[in-house]
């Protein structure tokens, strides 16, 4: 890609964390994700991302976008790029972290407001099925009536998106937009609303900045050399996987054969 072409892609982490920080963009994205109208998501404002730990043992916890609603609703949302083995655990970890966040010893538990954890994966998550968008709430397993809607889970999966984006998915058409992969992709979608407009004028002062265009670049090399390790670790694994199974073979092989021999009243 040439330097006049190059523009950052919202799968990377810290493209997407920056995106997030146009508070235009970020009420277009939230107001999919809650199926409401950008008109009735009112301001919402950035909170940390370093969760706060009772004890220096506790795990530390940092979330890639964290927002405030204006009703105290709380969402935190992950860009993962490359398949994580226990994200389920991970999300949970940081959906209870951010649920328990909100009051403090002695305060009363109807302070506690809605945490949404939403997942932005571009890897297959879960592989029975075609659904790339999926709610998830604590529901009776016999009844399925709701038990409570103050946490919830958002899974986007993005190599699952189906080839066309009916009008009035809105979710579905921001998955399209994070898995653009060209300028002419994203001008596609900035012709769409104004949001797409907005998120696409931003990914572009994004990558003329050049300090900003280093950072994602450093970034996305660490990303790249994290994939290269894990994949160099896992063909050594089935490299020595098959080396402890043709030596096993071996010694079974010999054992039978000996076996067999003795059977036959063959002498060693």
């Amino acid at each position: 890609m040439t330097k006049d072409n190059f523009i950052m892609l919202p799968t990377v982490d810290f493209c997407f964390k920056e995106l997030m920080q146009n508070p235009k963009v970020r009420k277009g994205f939230i107001s999919a994700l809650l199926d409401l109208s950008p008109d009735e998501v009112e301001d919402t404002v950035l909170l940390p991302t370093l969760l706060p730990r009772d004890s220096a043992d506790d795990m530390l916890g940092i979330m890639d976008v964290r927002v405030l609603l204006k009703d105290g609703t709380q969402m935190n949302m992950e860009m993962q790029v490359k398949y994580f083995e226990y994200w389920d655990e991970r999300a949970l970890f940081y959906l209870s972290k951010m649920f328990d966040s909100q009051i403090r010893k002695g305060e009363s538990y109807e302070k506690l407001q809605k945490c949404i954890h939403v997942s932005i994966l571009d890897f297959i998550h879960f592989p029975n099925d075609k659904e790339c968008y999926r709610r998830i709430h604590f529901r009776d397993d016999s009844t399925y009536e709701l038990y409570s809607d103050k946490m919830e889970l958002q899974i986007l999966e993005l190599k699952k998106l189906p080839p066309e984006v009916k009008t009035g998915e809105d979710v579905l058409a921001w998955m399209r937009f994070f898995s653009s992969k060209s300028k002419e992709e994203f001008q596609n979608m900035a012709k769409t609303n104004e949001y797409f407009d907005e998120a696409y004028n931003t990914l572009l002062n994004l990558s003329a900045d050049e300090k900003k265009r280093l950072e994602y670049e450093a970034r996305e090399k660490a990303l790249k050399d994290y994939n290269t390790q894990i994949s160099s670790a896992e063909k050594r694994g089935l490299k020595a996987g098959e080396e402890i199974g043709r030596k096993a073979g071996e010694e079974i092989g010999i054992s039978k054969g000996k076996e067999l021999g003795k059977g036959l009243g063959v002498q060693e």
